[in-house]
């Protein structure tokens, strides 16, 4: 009975991904943060993630990189399966050679890595139909459903000085108590500007003591000074408004997720500063800016300031090498320093053997060991999530500095499952309030009842 139970959980699970995957925006990058409205598809080829602009990419033009296979070819060996999404053709590379060199030192376990299109599609037929891939990633805000359905071993009785990891992400795949999977890599968001935007403005320079009040007025006179210009770019995205809710002292449902708790006067405080910033004109959405994403926006000189997360380097670097642009952490709220952290972990399979699980493990602690992260990190797309690597990253890619800090205050991009209504709900309501045709105060009636709607299932 036990086991009927978790085959229709898992065929449950598959049903709702494979609907959730067709409606929402497609992610990019390593970490699988979540793309703010409509990333172009150049975009996807360089961001949830990784993992979200961003990482995960699932677009058809997506290429599969290895056969899939995971039967064995020499006696005594075994073969494991390791599936993810692919990104830009630099970080496939680098995985892979960090696959190589695991192989190169263990006889008796070989791994293939399988980077698929269609990725959420692609894993959830493998896990209703019995044949799961051995590791594969697990974007945190998945992981919640997978757990339910029953789809992972617990990592916690094999992981090796966890306490290495930044407590921030060790937190984003822990759930109940148990720790699930080691964090891969990770992205943050903090605020990218143009200083020969401010300098033509006559406005100073973003700073780390930076608050609300100093950005917006930094904005409004940078829109009201410079023709053809807006202070900033905003998405109506819950992915980035969602680390002013937290820089509020708001959040959206106690820590246990039994109550919801979006619907609060710092909530408020947060979505009334987030959408006047656009209807007194100091901010503009990317579609008012003829872009896709912020950081498109951005990149063409439209807007002095984005919040984004470190996937929008290397896009501005491939896209706009001219361009001179600098970071800072996010201004600071009402509540303090918050951002948010996009990150994704290496799961393995709860239907494989034993014997497979403990080879599975192994090489997972190779990956996110501080050999096989520091020679995946290395390639500067990704931050990683052990703090011994922090010095060593920072000297190569000091100018990055600010989304690394911010892994010390960051909050997980992680609900309970089914949550992907409430975002899509507080999307679209986002966008109405952008238009004027919504005020903040319904909005958040609106998606309070849809988020009790969702822990009442």
């Amino acid at each position: 009975m036990r086991s009927l139970h978790k085959s229709l959980l898992l065929t449950l699970f598959a049903i709702t991904v494979l609907i959730l995957a067709a409606c929402q925006p497609a992610t990019t990058g390593g970490t699988g943060a979540p793309a703010a409205t409509e990333a172009p598809a150049a975009e996807a080829a360089t961001p949830e993630t990784a993992t979200g602009a961003v990482t995960e990419t699932t677009t058809e033009t997506t290429t599969e990189t290895t056969t899939e296979t995971t039967t064995g070819t020499a006696a005594g060996v075994i073969n494991l399966q390791l599936m993810g999404w692919a990104s830009s053709e630099g970080e496939n590379t680098r995985l892979q050679e960090v696959i190589d060199q695991f192989n190169g030192s263990h006889e008796n376990i070989q791994a293939t890595l399988n980077l698929v299109p269609q990725y959420d599609e692609r894993l959830q037929t493998s896990l209703a139909g019995g044949s799961p891939p051995d590791v594969f990633y697990i974007d945190s805000l998945r992981l919640p459903d997978l757990v339910e359905a029953g789809a992972l071993a617990p990592y916690q009785d094999h992981a090796v000085e966890p306490d290495d990891f930044y407590p921030s992400l060790r937190a984003a795949f822990t759930l109940d108590g148990t720790f699930w999977c080691p964090p891969k890599d990770f992205s943050t968001l903090a605020l990218v500007y143009n200083p020969a935007i401010f300098e033509q403005a006559g406005v100073e320079v973003p700073t780390a003591d930076w608050t609300w009040e100093d950005m917006q007025a930094a904005a409004a006179a940078i829109s009201e000074n410079v023709d053809g210009v807006h202070g900033l770019v905003l998405p109506p995205d819950f992915a980035r408004f969602i680390a002013f809710l937290y820089q509020a002292g708001g959040s959206v449902a106690n820590d246990d997720f039994s109550e919801v708790t979006i619907n609060s006067e710092e909530a408020l405080t947060a979505l009334n500063f987030y959408v006047n910033l656009v209807l007194d004109g100091a901010a503009a959405t990317p579609a008012d800016l003829d872009s896709g994403w912020p950081g498109e926006a951005f990149g063409k000189g439209l807007a002095a300031m984005t919040v984004e997360g470190n996937w929008i380097v290397p896009f501005l670097e491939d896209n706009y090498p001219d361009l001179q642009w600098e970071v800072v952490e996010l201004p600071k709220g009402p509540a303090g320093q918050a951002t948010m952290a996009f990150t994704v972990c290496y799961g393995v399979a709860g239907a494989i053997s034993a014997e497979r699980q403990a080879a599975a493990f192994e090489l997972v602690n190779y990956l996110t060991g501080p050999e096989g992260m520091q020679a995946w990190t290395d390639l500067g797309l990704a931050m990683p999530t052990r703090a011994s690597l922090r010095d060593h990253w920072l000297e190569q890619f000091p100018k990055l500095q600010p989304f690394l800090a911010g892994a010390d205050y960051a909050h997980p991009w992680q609900f309970r499952p089914g949550f992907q209504d409430f975002t899509d709900t507080f999307n679209a309501d986002l966008e109405q309030a952008f238009a004027g045709t919504m005020l903040p105060e319904d909005v958040l009636t609106d998606v309070e009842s849809v988020a009790n709607e969702i822990l009442a299932r």
